[in-house]
């Protein structure tokens, strides 16, 4: 005769405990944070008979320890406990990065409680006692999934940076998979990061994918470039003002700080703040906490700092533009971006995935570039890094259309550096011999023709020379009787 499993019942907190139903959810660890013995075992024992693997924690601070050696995939925790309650716990695993989804308990629960609990403290779910066992159980197992599905996703966040892809980055030289590992390092702590790198390089990318891979990633993200600031509006969008705290304040205004509550703010080309802007900025991040302008008080901020600039930094410390008070309190990860002349063997990749995007762009159907455009991609000296090359590649992906991008789909000067780039193509004296008497319309269609034939037909880039459009210039060759004024040589 079978045994009827063992079954008890706890009147007082309204859990019942089945005993016998073993094992079927080995490898998911719960925590469960309790300070009331008789509330915190019987939890425990029910969560283990429904298979999962369970420690137990009497408060926050226990239960922080415990967290050192035990990986817990879902916290049940009360919020009411002595020494460090549920709300300290939380908000601790927050700024550490290690919050796993977390169903929280309380007798003394409300809809206040619940939002503050869940949207402002990133909690999983919230239940009032008595417990109902069915409705934790569903909690239990959803929230179960959710970290089975973050720890997916951070993993195949590792296998995409190991193949040249992270977040909107890539990259498969070496250069770049030292930056995806910093990025993969820091991002889940709330440690300030400053973004050193040549402008175009993609410090904005670095910031936006340490972002993506934080805890703080559905909060917003929110960039101000520096250099683009002037100074008498740059304390005003940093902090904010109140009505009335100039002239033209008609209403209170948060500013990029309040913006980023929570989330993560970016500050490009940091040298180029004013110092006075500087000093304010360095205490408010020391205090975080900030004062709008024409404000009485002062309002608590949770901002992750990401700084970037394009100025080598002994230059800007040297010359007094950065303050080294704030270079030392912003320099806690480094992370060095590699011009792309030092990482070429990124070409191939960066090339594939800019074409893809601008096909979608501009509804364009390029499939590659030519070997001869990539041989010339290797040796040109890119000085305005990868955002010079997305630029080229856009024009190209227009003038090809479909197929792949030929040499003749590049600028005429491509490859010539701006400072020694000729204003425009010049022809040998003697090839130009026009008599005295020629009108200008017959000089015009003597220059189109000889520019016709320099460039071998190619009229792409003959208007290029000449300095008009395709399609002026083939109304010009529709008027002297061309018999290819449709047709364009590639």
């Amino acid at each position: 005769m079978r045994e009827k499993p063992d079954v008890r019942t706890i009147a007082s907190i309204g859990y019942t405990v089945s005993v016998g139903n073993q094992a079927t959810r080995q490898g998911i660890n719960v925590l469960v944070v309790d300070d009331e013995e008789s509330q915190r075992a019987p939890l425990a024992a029910m969560i283990s008979g429904w298979g999962f693997n369970v420690e137990t924690a009497p408060d926050g601070q226990e239960a922080l320890e415990k967290l050192e050696t035990f990986s817990a995939n879902v916290i049940i925790t009360d919020l009411m406990m002595p020494r460090m309650d549920g709300f300290e716990l939380m908000k601790r695993l927050g700024a550490e990065g290690n919050m796993p989804p977390a169903i929280v308990l309380t007798a003394f629960g409300n809809i206040e409680t619940a939002i503050e609990t869940i949207h402002d403290l990133g909690a999983f779910w919230f239940m009032e006692k008595p417990i109902q066992p069915a409705a934790l159980r569903v909690l239990l197992e959803r929230a179960a999934q959710q970290s089975s599905l973050a720890e997916e996703a951070e993993r195949l966040h590792r296998q995409l940076s190991y193949s040249g892809v992270l977040v909107d980055m890539v990259g498969t030289s070496r250069q770049m998979q030292q930056v995806f590992t910093i990025i993969q390092q820091v991002a889940p702590s709330k440690a300030a990061v400053l973004v050193v790198g040549e402008s175009g390089t993609g410090k904005e990318l670095v910031a936006r994918a340490i972002h993506q891979l934080s805890p703080r990633k559905t909060a917003p993200f929110v960039a101000i470039n520096c250099a683009a600031m002037p100074e008498t509006l740059m304390e005003s969008e940093l902090f904010g003002y109140e009505k009335g705290a100039f002239t033209g304040a008609l209403e209170r205004r948060a500013g990029c700080f309040e913006l980023a509550q929570h989330g993560t703010l970016l500050l490009d080309e940091l040298a180029e703040m004013p110092s006075g802007t500087q000093a304010k900025l360095l205490r408010v991040l020391e205090d975080s906490r900030l004062r709008r302008l024409g404000g009485k008080s002062e309002i608590s901020i949770d901002v992750r700092v990401i700084a970037a600039t394009n100025r080598t930094l002994d230059d800007a410390l040297k010359k007094g533009d950065l303050r080294e008070d704030l270079f030392y309190r912003l320099n806690v990860f480094q992370i060095q971006l590699a011009p792309l002349r030092q990482r070429l063997d990124d070409l191939p990749i960066l090339t594939e995935t800019l074409l893809n995007n601008l096909n979608r762009k501009h509804s364009c159907k390029v499939t590659s570039v030519t070997p001869e455009v990539m041989e010339a991609f290797r040796k040109y000296n890119w000085p305005g890094n990868v955002r010079e090359l997305r630029n080229v590649l856009e024009r190209a992906v227009i003038m090809a259309g479909e197929g792949p991008i030929q040499m003749a789909h590049l600028p005429y000067d491509f490859g010539v550096s701006v400072g020694s780039r000729p204003p425009a193509q010049v022809f040998e004296p003697e090839n130009v011999r026009l008599p005295v008497g020629t009108t200008v319309a017959e000089a015009e269609k003597a220059l189109i023709q000889l520019t016709l034939q320099h460039t071998k037909n190619n009229k792409t880039r003959a208007a290029e020379i000449l300095g008009i459009s395709l399609k002026t210039l083939f109304n010009k060759l529709k008027e002297y009787g061309s018999s290819d004024t449709a047709e364009a040589t590639a």
